[in-house]
């Protein structure tokens, strides 16, 4: 006897469902599934009905079963909503190991916009960046942002841009920025060094969600003379509240 539970044996039915929609099919009969999945048409069948009745699957006609697609807009709207709240989370945390300013941002075209900010009294900032956009060519957030992103994309991204000086180290073009980005992957995290205003230092690292797609930035911000001497105990502040928020969103390693 089979000691997959009946809620196992369900996954497993949607799981080789969604697996036939990886490789460009619409879906799948419950003899296809069960042949997929090496099991007895009658067990499957009654697996695909439960998911089917819980949500997670549709049926087309009386054959075919595919993913409902509304779980997966679901899914997105909750990532949108933890990435709020578990970001100010990750963003508390981060502030106070590191007692410099911290800032979530999103990319939006060829900018980059703060939604999350804590910033320590003891930092010295003033002003607050939150819905503000910022060329993506050269802020803190916009490595991170592009972190997936191939060559061409990039390019198309800053496909208009115009690189404006924004500080001494302002990025020249998009090559400069490739650059800087590949630099970056192979470090584990971005420095942008007076690349957005001058005296101005920060790293950041990219947020994946559940699909493994960068859908934000976490940073560390502050003055080049109070955070570059210590960037390795930023770094690793960052990279650990990068991995925690990611794990919230349900980001997992391959």
């Amino acid at each position: 006897m089979s000691k997959t539970s009946s809620m196992g044996r369900g996954i497993m039915a949607v799981l080789a469902v969604g697996s036939r929609n990886a490789r460009g099919l619409s879906g799948g009969t419950v003899a296809d599934i069960a042949a997929d999945l090496g099991k007895d048409r009658s067990q499957v069948s009654r697996s695909l009905r439960g998911a089917q009745q819980e949500g997670f699957l549709e049926r087309r006609g009386q054959r075919s079963y595919s993913l409902d697609w509304s779980l997966f807009t679901d899914a997105q709207l909750l990532t949108k909503q933890r990435l709020q709240t578990d970001g100010a989370t990750a963003l508390e945390g981060l502030a106070g190991e590191t007692d410099e300013g911290c800032f979530l941002g999103v990319l939006s075209g060829d900018s980059t916009v703060t939604i999350g900010e804590r910033v320590p009294e003891s930092s010295n900032m003033v002003g607050s960046w939150l819905g503000r956009p910022y060329p993506a060519y050269c802020s803190d957030a916009g490595q991170a942002l592009l972190w997936e992103a191939p060559d061409a994309e990039i390019r198309t991204v800053f496909a208009a841009a115009a690189f404006v000086r924004h500080g001494p180290n302002t990025p020249v073009d998009v090559e400069d920025f490739l650059t800087r980005l590949r630099e970056a992957r192979a470090r584990g995290y971005s420095i942008v060094d007076e690349e957005a205003e001058p005296g101005l230092y920060s790293l950041a690292v990219p947020i994946r969600d559940f699909k493994g797609d960068v859908v934000a930035a976490l940073q560390v911000v502050g003055p080049k003379t109070r955070l570059e001497p210590r960037h390795e105990l930023c770094a690793a502040a960052l990279v650990a509240w990068g991995k925690w928020l990611e794990s919230e969103l349900g980001h997992s390693l391959p």
